[in-house]
């Protein structure tokens, strides 16, 4: 766990909470992790279902790797620490989200376990709901995919640490939600979100 190094400090509450902005924003945060392999399709089915809400009024947050790699964790590379403490400070940002009554939609590899259940605990920790989408790919079909060129790069030894090739993904054993983006369509993929978000109440059934 990371240390707290600054001292004297006390958590300030305010008079407008959780629960009143669920009311005005007619809809409950929580944060949806989607992780998998890279090219799984974890941002494709992200930017699908913030388009989808959007449409139906609600409030997201989309928060991407890459898109945080350059900004507030463009100081950190991919070895196991620097991926923890890229987790972690996902996490902490996500939460803040969830508290202020956004449906936060985070895709991120995340390829470990422990790293996973210490954002769902911190969420926890906090009152706050955490959703856990395994975007299931088979590696060929990742391999297959590959946008980016990176398994190509990561077969030729030009990246270290690529998850799947030379660094492990351990696959979540109890995911609330599991797509299998081999197998089913974005369309599909984005229902299934959405009529748990409805079964769960995050948003008002239609």
């Amino acid at each position: 766990m990371t240390e707290q190094k600054s001292t004297n400090v006390h958590w300030h509450d305010g008079e407008v909470n959780r629960e009143d902005r669920t009311q005005l924003l007619g809809q409950k945060g929580v944060t949806l992790w989607f992780t998998g392999l890279s090219g799984s399709g974890k941002s494709t089915i992200a930017v699908a279902l913030e388009k989808t809400l959007y449409q139906h009024g609600k409030l997201t947050y989309r928060l991407d790797g890459d898109n945080i790699r350059l900004g507030i964790n463009k100081n950190l590379g991919f070895s196991a620490q620097d991926r923890s403490e890229n987790i972690r400070r996902i996490g902490e940002i996500a939460k803040l989200f969830v508290d202020a009554g956004v449906i936060v939609l985070a895709s991120f590899i995340s390829p470990y376990t422990v790293d996973r259940d210490r954002v769902r605990q911190l969420h926890g920790d906090a009152g706050c709901d955490f959703v856990e989408v395994f975007v299931d790919c088979s590696l060929d079909q990742a391999e297959i995919r590959d946008p980016k060129g990176l398994y190509k790069k990561a077969r030729a030894g030009e990246i270290k640490n690529f998850t799947g090739i030379d660094d492990p993904y351990e696959v979540p054993p109890h995911p609330e939600i599991h797509l299998r983006s081999d197998q089913m369509s974005v369309e599909q993929e984005v229902d299934v979100i959405i009529n748990y978000l409805r079964e769960h109440a995050f948003i008002a059934a239609s």
